[in-house]
């Protein structure tokens, strides 16, 4: 068994209290609980675009009323409690962390190692972790998932704005950062990079070149990331509809055509797009992705769409030969695949941050109404590769 110095026997994690109210709390310093288990210090937190919902609206009550009076699906209960959002729960699930504390039968990583820590906890073993369903594994989620950040009804594993957590399953979850390649550039692995990386990885694989519409604003830092991944992708045409300036200029700098979203003149390509990629979460959003396909093209939406139904042009799906994909993403099973691609390419996810903030401001900086915020704190035993 690796270890590190002893520590208190407490750590603090950040705690969303309610709407606009995060703070500094205290939970049981975590400990080896298997020989498969490591225990990970963060050293650089990335906020997902999922979580500014609770933060800059209160809606906990709002969507308990809604699950109740069949406005809104039951599934969401599953997945962020009876009173969605309840607070107080520890929040944030993206990080690079560094490897504090190593089970005895860990043997893929050790401490002073960096890695990336997927959203979602996964066996690795488990027939749906095998065919790349990770964040659906069977044999981790009690409920609809098991995850870091999301409060108790995705289980009792905190989240990762914290001095250190326990990772189950450390040789198939802990992914190393490459060499070389700047923590800082993959603050959102964890979550929000990988999942722009879905929806346009695969889809440019089975048509090279391929044009790409990507409608933002929703999943912020989801569809600035998709946008760039498919310039680097090597797709002939990438257009980023989204209504702020600041974010269309990050959309440019990767070389991106942009407009605004709602801007009369704004108008898809003549003849559609193969891929387009659905960051408004709304339901109009979902309806001109799938709209502006060429035949034969794919759409997947990467918002929250909480209502029971939600239109869908399924007739013109029919005509068109359009393929509609969403579901909750699966990073651990492109984590290997994306890290690769940035350490070759260079890719610099690191525009996307709007805001990068010191980790003791976390209560103040996770609040803020901003793109991307990435909280960072310096390494304890990783080294920091010089850019």
């Amino acid at each position: 068994m690796h270890h590190h110095p002893a520590r208190e026997n407490t750590v603090r994690e950040l705690l969303f209290r309610r709407s606009g109210v995060l703070e500094w709390g205290e939970r049981p310093a975590p400990t080896l609980e298997e020989g498969t288990d490591a225990i990970v210090r963060p050293i650089l937190a990335g906020r997902c675009d999922g979580d500014t919902l609770p933060i800059h609206r209160p809606v906990s009550r709002a969507m308990q009323a809604g699950m109740a009076l069949g406005a809104i699906d039951p599934v969401v209960g599953s997945i962020c409690g009876r009173v969605p959002f309840q607070g107080p729960f520890g929040i944030g699930h993206e990080c690079v962390a560094e490897v504090l504390e190593t089970g005895s039968d860990v043997r893929g990583v050790r401490p002073g190692d960096r890695v990336v820590v997927p959203w979602s906890v996964s066996c690795g073993t488990c027939e749906r972790c095998r065919r790349g369903l990770t964040s659906k594994c069977a044999t981790t989620a009690r409920s609809t998932l098991a995850a870091y950040g999301f409060g108790p009804a995705s289980g009792e594993w905190g989240g990762m704005v914290a001095d250190a957590f326990r990772v189950p399953f450390a040789d198939h979850m802990l992914v190393p950062v490459p060499d070389g390649v700047p923590s800082a550039r993959v603050a959102a692995a964890s979550d929000n990079l990988a999942d722009a990386w879905r929806t346009v990885a695969g889809p440019l694989a089975e048509r090279p070149g391929g044009t790409v519409l990507v409608l933002g604003g929703g999943a912020k830092s989801i569809g600035l990331y998709a946008a760039g991944l498919a310039v680097a992708l090597g797709a002939a045409e990438v257009d980023y509809f989204d209504d702020d300036p600041d974010r269309r200029a990050i959309a440019e700098s990767f070389g991106v055509r942009t407009r605004p979203l709602n801007d009369p003149g704004t108008r898809p390509r003549r003849g559609g797009y193969d891929v387009t990629v659905e960051a408004t979460s709304k339901s109009r959003g979902l309806q001109r992705a799938v709209r502006a396909l060429a035949p034969g093209g794919v759409c997947t939406a990467v918002g929250y769409y909480v209502a029971p139904t939600t239109r869908v042009p399924l007739m013109q799906m029919y005509a068109n030969d359009s393929t509609l994909r969403l579901g909750v993403s699966h990073p651990r099973a492109v984590l290997e695949e994306l890290l690769g691609f940035v350490a070759r390419t260079g890719f610099e996810a690191e525009r996307v941050t709007t805001l990068t903030a010191d980790w003791e401001q976390a209560p103040h900086a996770y609040a803020q109404r901003a793109t991307k915020v990435v909280l960072r704190r310096e390494p304890l035993l990783a080294t920091e590769p010089s850019c």
